[in-house]
């Protein structure tokens, strides 16, 4: 089970900081990743943490970072600089995936219930 918290809204050039929990044991092992889906547009990647790698959609990469608590079953979203376009609900995922699958949503096998981000102009 994933649990997703911390959005909010806010102004452009603000900060927000997602957190997702994971529970039910086997999740410190699994890629944990971030998506979000804006108003009648489709899902897209926008981070995920795998062992010791990070990836970053190119659209975040430099504003946004994925880290993980110890236990790795907590994986945050450190959002800066945000954008309008940045608007959308985030959701965390979790999966057993290899290398750069983990930018497809797809591969994931858990979903969080998905937090509002709003960022205004």
């Amino acid at each position: 089970q994933l649990q997703a918290s911390g959005g909010g809204l806010v102004q452009a050039g603000d900060s927000l900081r997602l957190s997702c929990a994971a529970s039910g044991g086997g999740f410190s092992e699994y890629a944990l990743g971030w998506f979000r889906q804006a108003p009648g547009k489709e899902r897209e990647f926008v981070a995920a943490s795998r062992n010791i790698y990070t990836y970053y959609s190119d659209s975040v990469k430099g504003r946004f970072t994925i880290y993980r608590d110890n236990p790795k079953t907590t994986v945050y979203l450190q959002m800066n600089s945000l954008k309008p376009e940045d608007t959308a609900v985030y959701y965390c995922a979790a999966g057993r995936i290899a290398g750069f699958r983990v930018r497809v949503s797809s591969e994931y096998a858990y979903w969080g219930q998905g937090t509002q981000v709003t960022v205004s102009s």
